[in-house]
């Protein structure tokens, strides 16, 4: 059994791999089938993505990226107590 990480990985069994002649680096392809998934490996070339796959794609990756801004925007601390000045002047005397 495997389990998915927290990135939505997920490791092939090693006798699946040798069984299929799944190789790493390899593209496979997840297809719904009712209740169950089909794990499907690529044979051959990879087939170029669409445009309007590629456009998909990079919609949201981008809308990723905005979230995980927003989350380090919001942890950072406003006021720390001292500006970057104060560090320039630390241990000088005026």
């Amino acid at each position: 059994m495997a389990k998915v990480t927290s990135r939505y990985q997920v490791t092939v069994a090693r006798e699946i791999a040798r069984k299929y002649q799944i190789h790493p680096g390899d593209d496979i392809d997840w297809v719904a089938a009712g209740e169950a998934i089909r794990m499907i490996p690529q044979r051959g070339q990879a087939q170029p993505a669409s445009r309007e796959s590629q456009l998909r794609w990079f919609d949201q990756a981008t809308e990723r990226h905005s979230k995980r801004s927003a989350v380090h925007a919001a942890q950072r601390p406003r006021d720390r107590g001292w500006t970057r000045e104060d560090l320039y002047l630390r241990g000088r005397s005026h």
